[in-house]
């Protein structure tokens, strides 16, 4: 039988390295992107298509799935790799985010969030227990602690505070994983570091976490507008501030350049919305830097989005009839592109996973930016 949770490092080159997590429903390879599938969908792809590109594994969202269809009706209706049609891996993020980002509509007491619906202006409670069930209920493989996510412009007594509360969450989420029965002997919990920008915050942080213990540890409070100076400059020390024989997961990140960048600086596990969003909006990730894709000199142009790309769009459609599907607004274009980048991605992890094997990841990381950044 498959371990429920087992992560391996198969090699290092600097600060980078690559590795498999083993569960039960298959093996993640790392560095790995994880495809968001907010609503039991990544949007515009069919699960077979997204499992096609390279995906091991991909993201749930527990507080719009709470919302609807509900993870009561989820489980009813046989958890929801069943319900959507995905039988490897999900990680749920644990509501926490979204909740925040509910600035008007919520509000926080050390118990958890008492918010509103955004969709029909009902009133919920998420806590770290009510998240740990929610997740339960929706038969998650990777389970995220429940925590705030403060700005990271915030008064840096706003930001330990919030920090220590969710630290507290984090106990509490522990527990209330545990007690999760069956569930929580085949699934796996990470908890998420916070502190924002704050080498010392997020020090108290890990060690917090560490002391708890997790199967993974995600760094979190990052990607939310601090630029990506900034953040790289947090990488700098956040990772190495973790359990270096877990895996280290990047919450929310991010354009291709960042994924490079964050690898390079000992990162495992990366989701994001953006390959999604841009293949809806007509952008389209290349490994020559992005294309946009409503631009008039698309045309008349032949070529395919990316002749080095190896994904079903490359091969078959011609930039300036992927131009004409998003200028026409037809639902096609967005379902294309969007594959393209969801391919474009995985071969970009698996393109790091090679050059790490092989010892020549520095070398990849200064042709990749040369290419990709021009």
């Amino acid at each position: 039988m498959a371990p429920r949770f087992q992560f391996t490092i198969h090699a290092s080159d600097g600060k980078a390295r690559t590795g498999t997590i083993a569960m039960r429903r298959g093996e993640i390879r790392t560095p790995a992107f994880m495809p968001v599938g907010t609503a039991a969908t990544v949007k515009a792809m069919k699960p077979e298509s997204v499992r096609a590109s390279g995906a091991d594994i991909i993201l749930g969202n527990t507080y719009h799935l709470m919302l609807r269809p509900g993870a009561e009706r989820v489980a009813r209706l046989g958890g929801l790799h069943k319900f959507m049609n995905w039988q490897r891996p999900i990680l749920t993020d644990s509501g926490g985010y979204q909740v925040m980002s509910l600035s008007d509509l919520r509000k926080l007491t050390e118990q958890g969030v008492e918010f509103r619906s955004h969709l029909d202006g009902s009133k919920h409670m998420l806590t770290p227990e009510r998240s740990m069930e929610i997740q339960r209920l929706l038969g998650s493989d990777i389970v995220m602690a429940f925590d705030e996510c403060p700005r990271a412009d915030q008064r840096r007594d706003v930001i330990a505070s919030s920090m220590e509360m969710s630290m507290r969450w984090a106990k509490r989420s522990r527990d209330g994983f545990d007690s999760g029965g069956e569930h929580a002997e085949r699934s796996a919990l990470f908890g998420i570091q916070q502190g924002a920008l704050d080498e010392e915050l997020r020090l108290h942080s890990a060690q917090a976490l560490t002391e708890i213990g997790f199967d993974g540890y995600a760094i979190g409070g990052l990607a939310v507008g601090e630029g990506q100076e900034a953040m790289f400059a947090t990488l700098d020390f956040a990772p190495g501030q973790l359990p270096a024989d877990r895996p280290r997961y990047l919450m929310g990140v991010g354009k291709p350049d960042d994924l490079v960048g964050a690898v390079e600086r000992g990162v495992d596990m990366f989701d994001c919305v953006l390959p999604t969003r841009s293949g809806r909006n007509g952008q389209a990730f290349t490994w020559n830097g992005p294309l946009n894709l409503r631009n008039a000199r698309f045309a008349e142009d032949q070529a395919p989005l990316d002749d080095r790309c190896q994904c079903p769009t490359c091969g078959t459609y011609s930039r300036a009839y992927l131009h004409h599907l998003i200028r026409s607004g037809e639902i096609l274009g967005a379902m294309l592109l969007t594959e393209h980048n969801i391919g474009f991605y995985q071969q970009l992890m698996q393109a790091m996973r090679d050059a790490i094997g092989e010892g020549r990841f520095a070398s990849f990381v200064k042709d990749f930016r040369r290419d990709y950044l021009g």
